[in-house]
Formats: C-alpha cells, structure tokens, sequence
C-alpha cells in the first residue's frame, strides 16, 4: 500500500513532467504571436522556481536537470550549461528553504528576479568567455522581465489550479520526515 504523501510527490513530480513536456511543444510550435520585438516570459524557470519555493520535494534535482537538458538539446544550446546554472540557483534556494518559508510574496520575486538575473548574467559572461554565439544581453534581460511578470500568474495557477501550497511548519510524513 502506497502512503498519500509517496502518492502525492509522484502525482506532482509526473505534473511537473507534464507541464514541462507542454511548454516544450507550445515553445516548438511554429507560431509567434508576439513578433520577434518583445520575448516571451521563460514559463518552465517560472514554474521550477515557483514549485520549489513551496514544495522542494516534488521537484527533485534530477528532475530539473533532465528537463533542461532535453530543453538544450531540442532548442541546440551548449549542452549542460542552462542546466548547470539551473542546478546551482535551485540548490542555493533549497539549502535555504525552511528560512525563506515565510517570506512575503513581494520579497520572494525580488529574491527569484535577482537570483534570475545572476543566472542570466552568468550563462551570458561564460559564453561570451568561450566566443560563442549568445543572445544579445538586452533581449535577455526582457525576456528576464516577462518571466518576472509572469512569475506571480505561475504561483497563482499553482496555487488554485494544481493545488500546490507550502509545507507547514514541523509538518511530517509517516516517517518523521520533514516535508
């Protein structure tokens, strides 16, 4: 018999693959609504860092490696970097999790937008380190922009739309767990 919290971390670490697996193909789709002007917001970062943020547990290290690993091979990025970055911010946070539990919602994007913006700076000063190709730093930073207004929309459909709430305080598993 399968303990609901074993249950409940599948179920969302299978949503999680979902959600990333639909974000992909809408990202592959051949259509563009905005124009080339203006990037999109980045909704896979917003959804990983909105997900850790409130449930470390269901998004797993190697599962957001895996997913932007496949995100640098389908979109041709230099492979690993993204996902090393990616892997570096969201340990960072995690180690720091029961600390930022109860942080307010507005100190929490400033915190996610400037973690973003070291991410951002940083894969652009390593590629330009190694004279490849990289996005020109002003789309990037719009695109860092979108992202960030999106970030609240993400936690919100999280929230209501998925059920995704933060652990309480000294709440356990059958195990003694912490959650």
């Amino acid at each position: 018999m399968v303990d609901p919290l074993s249950r409940a971390r599948a179920f969302h670490r299978l949503l999680y693959l979902a959600i990333a697996a639909l974000i992909l193909f809408l990202r592959l789709l051949p259509v563009n609504p905005a124009g080339h002007s203006f990037p999109g917001p980045d909704l896979m970062m917003a959804f990983t860092f909105a997900w850790l943020m409130r449930r470390p547990d269901y998004v797993p290290v190697l599962l957001i490696v895996t997913v932007y690993l496949v995100e640098d091979m389908v979109f041709w990025r230099p492979l690993g970097l993204w996902p090393l970055i990616m892997l570096l911010a969201t340990e960072w946070l995690r180690a720091r999790e029961e600390s930022l539990r109860d942080l307010p919602f507005l100190l929490e994007i400033a915190l996610i937008g400037g973690l973003w913006f070291v991410m951002v700076l940083a894969r652009h000063l390593i590629l330009a380190l190694v004279f490849s190709d990289t996005v020109p730093l002003g789309m990037e930073l719009l695109r860092l922009l979108a992202t960030l207004a999106a970030y609240p929309l993400v936690v919100a459909l999280s929230h209501t739309g998925l059920g995704l709430r933060r652990a309480a305080p000294g709440e356990v598993d059958d195990f003694g767990q912490r959650r």
